[in-house]
């Protein structure tokens, strides 16, 4: 049985959520719109340099994670939290951080 849970590990649950729903809504209404799918959408990453700017800031944080998660969990065996990287890189950071800190949070037994 689960327990309750703690206000943060609610906060980050939420975020996750959030995080996954929210921006996935304009990844697809974008798709739709522009009929050019998946390759249209990351080509629209590129179109200018203040995009390209953002999508390298998002590899970067995403990378940056990774790494965050891989070590922490090397270290503490909290295998569930290498959910979090599938979640970074087929979503977005905005789910995987907050995914990863919400898996991160949960009571150690």
């Amino acid at each position: 049985m689960i327990g309750p849970m703690s206000p943060m590990r609610w906060v980050w649950l939420v975020l996750a959520v959030w995080g996954a729903v929210h921006p996935m809504y304009w990844f697809v209404t974008y798709m739709v719109q522009e009929g050019t799918g998946l390759s249209g959408l990351i080509d629209a990453w590129y179109v200018n340099a203040s995009t390209t700017g953002l999508t390298w800031d998002l590899i970067i944080a995403a990378i940056t994670l990774t790494i965050w998660i891989l070590s922490e969990v090397w270290v503490r065996k909290n295998w569930i939290g290498l959910v979090a990287i599938p979640a970074t890189y087929c979503i977005g950071v905005s789910c995987g951080l907050p995914l990863y800190l919400f898996l991160r949070s949960r009571p150690v037994t």
